[in-house]
């Protein structure tokens, strides 16, 4: 007696999980030609699908947080605000030292050394 095959889900490939895809790609690694082309049949594939999966994961992919990153812009971006206002004081302050420094010249070059 023959065995009869089991019947196969029919899943489109994007349906199929990751863990699902990267098992496929485990199974069909090595595989070439018409025994590819048998393997992708049973399964339901096309060789391509394959392909696009591999791409897929040897492409680097964003971090699964998105909210970290966008929470260290929103720090960076404070801190910088606060550095930048750090700065504007002292500049300030600064301007105000060398102007005293010059009236205090002109005010010693008026009056003379008897000042003091």
């Amino acid at each position: 007696m023959s065995e009869t095959p089991k019947p196969l889900t029919a899943k489109r490939p994007q349906d199929w999980s990751p863990e699902a895809r990267l098992r496929a790609l485990q199974e069909s690694h090595g595989l070439s030609g018409e025994a590819l082309n048998a393997w992708c049949r049973e399964h339901g594939l096309f060789a391509h699908h394959l392909a696009e999966w591999k791409a897929a994961f040897c492409t680097p992919s964003k971090p699964a947080n998105g909210r970290n990153e966008a929470s260290e812009v929103r720090a960076l971006k404070a801190e910088n605000q606060r550095l930048e206002r750090e700065l504007t004081r002292k500049d300030k302050a600064l301007a105000e030292a060398a102007a005293l420094l010059v009236l205090q010249k002109k005010y010693r070059a008026l009056l003379g050394d008897a000042v003091e």
